[in-house]
């Protein structure tokens, strides 16, 4: 299980440090994508656009 939360965990961090090169291809503004305020920090959870990366890549394994 601690792998998993690791996985999770450098997953957002990735996203987070991708994030404005991801704006620009339009993913980070689906609906399902958290991006909120803490203690002067902005923090960006990409639930939907993680979805829909996976499942992208889920077809593209498919088809090779």
């Amino acid at each position: 299980m601690i792998r998993w939360l690791v996985i999770v965990f450098l997953a957002l961090l990735v996203f987070s440090g991708l994030r404005p090169w991801l704006e620009k291809l339009g993913l980070g503004k689906l609906p399902g994508d958290f991006r909120f305020r803490l203690f002067g920090r902005e923090f960006f959870i990409p639930l939907a656009s993680s979805m829909a990366i996976a499942f992208v890549g889920m077809l593209i394994g498919k088809l090779i």
